[in-house]
């Protein structure tokens, strides 16, 4: 059985949202002003899931990534292209816009449980689905690339308390990557 995993950028004082800048918030961009090395390539160490795995996204964050991605023709773009995405949306967006999207049939915790039956499941951002996720218990780990930056506003990842146990700390840049298993 695979793994759900959780994967986002996050700074100090916990804060998720607007990481480069496109939601128009004051103080939107955080991540991005640490550089294009920052960010860029497999900063989340997924290796071999990024042959295997599946993508899982909000509609939101997918119609993001579906402008951005496809064009790209680097190693790690060329490998999150190829891999299987999933929508979480209860609307019918177009999926033609990004190659290998399909929508998630049935409830979110009873589709991710049939999904994770053969390989592991990267949750990218799509803060309310990894929400709905740990408050269902689905959530294996979670990778967090933290910037050394606080803002005091935004939205969090979690609002309900989570037990974890750190797995490892990586320095990556500006950043750690630090991986969490859920208790």
């Amino acid at each position: 059985m695979g793994k759900v995993i959780v994967i986002q950028f996050v700074t100090l004082d916990g804060v998720v949202e607007d990481p480069d800048g496109r939601g128009g918030t004051p103080f939107g961009g955080w991540a991005f002003r640490f550089g294009p090395e920052a960010v860029a390539g497999d900063k989340f160490r997924l290796g071999p899931v990024l042959q295997s795995g599946v993508l899982l996204f909000g509609r939101q964050t997918w119609e993001h990534f579906s402008r951005l991605w496809p064009a790209r023709t680097d190693p790690f773009s060329t490998a999150m292209n190829a891999l299987p995405k999933v929508v979480v949306t209860r609307g019918a967006p177009d999926l033609s816009a990004w190659s290998n999207s399909t929508l998630l049939e049935g409830e979110l915790a009873e589709g991710v449980l049939r999904l994770r039956q053969d390989r592991d499941v990267v949750v990218i951002g799509s803060t309310s689905v990894v929400r709905q996720l740990a408050a269902a218990g689905a959530v294996d780990e979670y990778r967090l690339l933290t910037f050394p930056t606080i803002l005091g506003d935004g939205a969090r990842l979690l609002t309900t308390p989570v037990d974890l146990e750190l797995v490892s700390v990586d320095v990556s840049g500006a950043a750690t990557l630090a991986t969490y298993a859920a208790s």
